[in-house]
Parts: structure tokens; sequence; C-alpha cells
């Protein structure tokens, strides 16, 4: 039996951010741990706004050679440099997002705690399917993703997977054998110290 490799981190942006800081605190925290991808989930619809986060957000990622995607603006992602898109609508947008970013970029769907949207997904062309929330959070519509989905997921399909939403130390120590990917945002974003938070999170691995 092999040992499963370490999950890596997806690191998820707070929804606003102050450009005065924010760029200094990300760049510490992609110091501080090894981040394989970074998602801009601004909310609003603001463009001129979101232009600007991802600009600065995208030249400390792109600095550290890390990827760096946006939720939903597929157009925006192709416009400003990034790397590719991640999707809230679960499977429904994926093959029109593959055939406008084409074949290199990052494609990735959110499919709450269905399995039926994920592997539609996988077979639409996503690059990896998110899962969530697994913990007590305003993820989806509440319902929580199971372990038993990331084990099932892990042990049948290749897609790639993210357990995201409500993470803790005890949950990623559950969920670590059954998952590629732990997307933390809130978690750390919300501490006084960002690094340390996610350095808990990451000890629990």
């Amino acid at each position: 039996m092999d040992t499963p490799e370490q999950p890596q981190i997806y690191l998820i942006t707070p929804p606003t951010i102050t450009l005065s800081t924010f760029p200094e605190q990300l760049g510490r925290v992609l110091d501080s741990s090894d981040i394989a991808c970074i998602r801009l989930a601004l909310a609003g619809s603001d463009e001129d706004t979101i232009a600007r986060a991802a600009d600065a957000c995208r030249e400390v990622a792109h600095a550290r050679d890390v990827a760096i995607v946006i939720s939903n603006h597929v157009l925006l992602a192709q416009r400003l440099g990034l790397d590719g898109v991640h999707l809230d609508d679960g499977a429904r947008s994926v093959r029109a997002a593959r055939k406008e970013l084409g074949a290199d970029a990052i494609v990735g769907s959110f499919c709450a705690a269905s399995s039926h949207d994920g592997m539609t997904a996988g077979e639409n062309g996503a690059d990896y399917v998110a899962f969530g929330p697994v913990g007590a959070s305003a993820l989806g519509d509440g319902t929580i993703a199971e372990k038993d989905l990331f084990q099932w997921w892990s042990e049948m399909i290749e897609v790639p997977v993210v357990a995201e939403g409500g993470l803790t130390p005890d949950l990623i120590r559950a969920l670590s054998p059954h998952t590629d990917f732990f997307g933390i945002g809130d978690e750390i974003w919300s501490q006084d110290d960002p690094v340390a938070a996610l350095k808990a999170l990451t000890d629990a691995m």
C-alpha cells in the first residue's frame, strides 16, 4: 500500500482585500509555507477593483512561481494574465471555460457535496474539483461534504480533489489521507497572525 503524498495547500484570498497591506501579507504567507495555488475569491463585480487586486496578487504569486486563478471571471482571467479560473457552479461552465481559456489554463470546479457534479466536471475537462464545506462554514448551502465522499473519490477518481470550508486541525488530520489539496482561506485571514494560523493547520497533516 503506497503512503499517500501529503496534501498541498491551495490558498483562498478573503472576499475583500486592502491593497495597501494584503499583498505584503500574502507574500509572508507564501514565504512561510509551500503553496500550490492561490484563488482570488473576490466579492463584488466591479472590474476595476477586481483588476487592481488581481494585478497586485499576481505579482506576489508569480514572483514565487505560484499559480493564481480567479473565481468565476473567465474573461478577466485571460485579460489579467492569470493562470485560470475556479468555477462555483458545479459542472455547468467547465466546458465553456476550457474552450475559452485553452488547454493550458487551470480550470477548477466547486461541486459542494455532489459526487455526480464532480464526475461531470472531470469529464468536461476540469483540472480539479473542490468539495465543501467540510466543517462549519457559510460555503455553498452548508451541506457538509463528508469524509466518505473524499475517501470514495480518492479511491475511484483520478481528478485531483480539494477539501475546503471550515477546516480545523482535526478535520485536516481526518481528511489528509483522502484529499490532494486543502483550500484554506478564512481559517487564516480571520486570525491576527495568518502565518501562525496556517502553521497550526499544516502541522495537523
